[in-house]
């Protein structure tokens, strides 16, 4: 038995890590997240960590770089083939001009590196409700920007509950109408860090957004999944949830 919980009201992709989205009206889901999401990242060359990759909560000046795909770029290629700076010049992706440029910012030498499976913090999915995005918004006395929370889905709700989405850990989402579009399996909510109080057209912290998560959800907000059947995601497509008793598809 599936339920009907709503619609999909956005979808974003993040084609470098930790750079600037790029809202979409379909994208194509595969076994490791939206085609093109987090497929290119920075890699910190003096960490030897397991997880080396520069992130916006090291550098907030991140979020100002935009990736851009040039008409030629090779046919069927979602990768970016530029960055646009905050200053505006357009680089090459895999320029070391754009390198020394983050390497400026940074302090410490970095290296564009392309993933064929992405760089993930948690799972290759995530998703979250308008509604929490603005109870959020609310209690922290900020008129909250979805770009703040970085999902990949963003759903209308039909149950306007805040954190509704912590009850569909365990379940299936159902994506489209039959059994032709994307499938996703939450696995665990949402854990924030410090990316959430960064302004995406400023790169200015603002530390209410996490404080109020923090107060109302146990630091949690939105949740991640893991692809289990492909297909189209698509703006405005029908979202079904089986709960997690009647996960199997």
């Amino acid at each position: 038995m599936t339920i009907e919980i709503g619609q999909v009201e956005a979808i974003f992709r993040y084609p470098v890590k930790s750079m600037a989205g790029e809202p979409l009206q379909a994208a194509d889901v595969g076994w490791h997240g939206l085609n093109g999401d987090r497929r290119l990242a920075l890699r910190r060359l003096e960490d030897r960590g397991a997880f080396p990759w520069l992130s916006a909560s090291k550098l907030p000046d991140l979020l100002l770089f935009t990736p851009l795909r040039r008409e030629d770029g090779v046919a069927g290629d979602e990768l970016p083939t530029h960055v646009r700076t905050p200053e505006g010049r357009e680089i090459g992706v895999f320029e070391e001009e754009l390198a020394a440029e983050v390497q400026r910012r940074h302090g410490a030498p970095v290296q564009m590196m392309s993933m064929k499976h992405g760089v993930f913090d948690e799972a290759s999915v995530s998703v979250i409700t308008s509604d929490t995005i603005r109870e959020i918004g609310n209690v922290a006395g900020r008129n909250t920007d979805v770009r703040q929370f970085r999902p990949n889905v963003l759903v209308k709700s039909l149950r306007p509950t805040p954190f509704e989405e912590d009850h569909w850990v365990g379940g299936v989402l159902l994506f489209g109408d039959g059994n032709e579009g994307p499938a996703i399996s939450v696995t665990m909510r949402d854990v924030r860090c410090s990316m959430l109080n960064l302004d995406p057209d400023s790169a200015r912290v603002d530390p209410e957004i996490l404080r109020a998560v923090v107060r109302m959800n146990q630091n949690n907000a939105g949740v991640y999944g893991t692809v289990i059947r492909s297909g189209r995601l698509a703006v405005g497509q029908t979202i079904r949830l089986r709960p997690a008793d009647e996960s199997r598809i």
